[in-house]
């Protein structure tokens, strides 16, 4: 039961950047005992409106109240202390610090000089709680980005918020994992807490949401509750048209082995075994997909592959020639392209702009200049025609890449590397908080690219986009491949049996070895 007087009012937001109203007029209510979804397209305005709530930006015009009581929310400060918190799509975490530190620097009271055992204590006690373990002592750069998404989670839980705000938080959670969080989310509702969940999955939105509220261009287009819900109508409101439930891949043949990977082991951040004797192959204009939950050893492929880390052991060859250890210069001379999960901390520079961006790889080839001198003109004309081909918004491509949507960056970082003409291509979560606009047109980038020959790694959680994309799908676990399939025999229940460990259904768990 939700009660009839909001939390949180907010009343005729608008707020404007130069040349662009990113919110207009908007209204929306949030009650407690409710779970408010929140949907619509990269750069609709939901990020700058949770924002406004969280005083990271202040409205041009409008009013927030909370408790019947017009409030001004004018620091992320002021928002913590009237209970509202966040767990932001690009985590606000500090990477030199630890879990336990980087909580107890955003606690509101209490002292600061605390014992880290102490922290820890409590931070063990939450993730216990909800599901969310995470070592309290790790670094945040040890972290994969699951887990520094269950950090910024176990923050908000750590501050008792009342108002919480939940940026796609089951995109590094396997189904059950999703299931236990929504129960959590629904006990945290029933408890008298406002949760808004923002999610560009359909089907968790029509599980979950008591409301709906769409936004398109800034403006409400209608908010709808759970009677009204429909996927159709939904997405009619969310992006003026229907999408794609299934893609055309072309019959293109698939050709040789081009990519051969026996007997890897690898270290990870923690200097413990991340792969584990893993052994695959790609063929040549194939769609391999990689199902699992994040922390599986996905990372620690993906940077051997792309020569950033180094394999102790085994074999990788590419088109015969070993390549194992090679320096990334080098791999990247050979075809060799990654596209990593962390597309702002890692695939992009987020201070410079779209142009620097993208000759970032090949800023010392003769096609952007010669010896120690760049060609500006060269670089922007190649930066105009990436913006242009793959449709990538934004206001000036002299604008620092942090200040885009997820959605155009993304796109931006593709667009960079399908420009220098891949034979393998790595891509780790290409639509891992996207809409369904611009997850419509990464898909349609990627089988594209197969149907010229591209081989593809395409490292997944969405057993449905490897359903649709991938010719062949393998399950890793702990680091290694415990099963590989053709896509037509896809189980869903075997699949994500394996993505848990269990190598069969009897229930045998695989057996962890370091």
């Amino acid at each position: 039961m939700t009660s009839t007087q909001p939390l949180i009012r907010m009343k005729n937001i608008t707020k404007k950047f130069p040349g662009v109203i990113a919110n207009d007029k908007i209204n929306l209510d949030l009650y407690p005992g409710q779970i408010h979804a929140l949907l619509g397209e990269n750069g609709s305005g939901k990020s700058t409106l949770m924002s406004i709530l969280t005083g990271l930006y202040l409205p041009t015009e409008g009013s927030i109240e909370i408790d019947g009581q017009e409030t001004k929310i004018e620091s992320p400060s002021d928002a913590i202390a009237h209970g509202i918190g966040m767990v932001h799509q690009h985590f606000k975490l500090i990477n030199t610090f630890t879990v336990a530190e980087n909580i107890a620097l955003s606690q509101s009271h209490g002292s600061f000089l605390l014992k880290e055992d102490e922290i820890a204590a409590e931070i063990g006690k939450f993730g216990e709680k909800y599901g969310l373990y995470v070592d309290p002592k790790a670094f945040i750069w040890q972290l994969s980005v699951g887990e520094k998404q269950r950090v910024e989670i176990l923050r908000m839980l750590y501050h008792d918020s009342k108002i919480l705000i939940l940026d796609e938080p089951t995109a590094v959670l396997t189904p059950q994992e999703t299931r236990e969080l929504f129960i959590n989310l629904r006990r945290m509702a029933d408890d008298g807490c406002a949760v808004v969940f923002i999610s560009h999955k359909m089907n968790e939105v029509l599980e979950l949401a008591d409301q709906v509220t769409v936004l398109r261009g800034g403006v409400v287009t209608g908010s709808i509750g759970k009677a009204e819900m429909e996927r159709h109508k939904l997405i009619k409101m969310m992006i003026g048209r229907d999408v794609l439930n299934a893609y055309e891949k072309s019959d293109a043949r698939i050709g040789d082995v081009v990519l051969e990977i026996k007997d890897v082991s690898a270290y990870n951040d923690m200097h413990v075994k991340g792969l584990k004797d893993i052994s695959f192959n790609v063929r040549e204009g194939e769609i391999y997909g990689i199902a699992g939950v994040s922390g599986n050893g996905q990372k620690e492929l993906a940077e051997v592959i792309a020569g950033l880390r180094t394999a102790m052991l085994g074999s990788i060859k590419f088109h015969g020639e070993e390549i194992a250890n090679m320096h990334p210069d080098e791999l990247i001379a050979r075809g060799i392209s990654l596209v990593p999960e962390d597309r702002l901390g890692m695939g992009m520079v987020p201070n410079l702009d779209a142009v620097d961006n993208v000759i970032l790889k090949g800023y010392d080839s003769p096609k952007y200049g010669k010896g120690h001198f760049i060609d500006k003109k060269a670089a922007i004309a190649a930066t105009k025609a990436i913006v242009e081909e793959f449709n990538i918004k934004m206001s000036s491509i002299f604008q620092p890449v942090k200040l885009m949507s997820g959605g155009n960056i993304q796109k931006l970082l593709l667009g960079r590397e399908i420009n220098n003409n891949p034979r393998l291509m790595v891509v780790l979560y290409p639509v891992r908080g996207l809409d369904i606009g611009a997850i419509e047109e990464v898909h349609k980038l990627l089988l594209e690219l197969r149907s010229k020959g591209t081989s593809i790694i395409l490292i997944s959680e969405d057993l449905d986009e490897l359903a649709q994309l991938a010719d062949r799908v393998g399950v890793i676990f702990d680091g290694k491949i415990l099963g590989e399939f053709p896509v037509s025999e896809m189980d869903t229940e075997k699949i994500g049996a394996l993505m848990a460990g269990v190598t069969d259904m009897g229930g045998a768990q695989h057996e962890n070895q370091n």
